[in-house]
């Protein structure tokens, strides 16, 4: 049996003991983070890297989509801002966009930078 790789093991470990909000936070980075590769990629000019982390992005907005509590009200606002981020996703993916991703982006840093605050400000409470 091969050795775990000591970051893998970490990150495993991070993920596993992480709090729901601190999940949620992870979620945001990963999603910048895969639309900055999909940036890359269409300037290298390959497309299937852009497809692949045009998708991963599209697929972390749809399961922000399906956990919304839907009970309070802000999550129609939340939704409305998923719909809007998955349909320039969809955009970015067809015409291969790097504009379109910026935009994204840009949303998606405003949303994370929005719950590190509110994370913030309930480990204050």
């Amino acid at each position: 049996m091969p050795a775990q790789n000591p970051f893998e093991q970490y990150q495993r470990n991070k993920i596993l003991t992480a709090t729901p909000s601190e999940v949620t936070l992870m979620l945001y980075e990963g999603a910048i983070k895969f639309c900055n590769i999909a940036i890359m990629g269409i300037e290298q000019g390959d497309m299937e890297k852009a497809h692949t982390n045009i998708r991963k992005t599209q697929r972390i907005i749809e399961e922000f989509r399906n956990t919304l509590d839907r009970q309070y009200d802000v999550a129609e606002d939340f939704d409305r801002i998923y719909v809007y981020v998955l349909q320039r996703l969809f955009e970015a993916n067809i015409k291969k966009d790097k504009e379109i991703l910026e935009e994204v982006n840009t949303h998606l840093r405003s949303m994370r930078d929005t719950w590190k605050e509110v994370m913030r400000k309930c480990n204050k409470a």
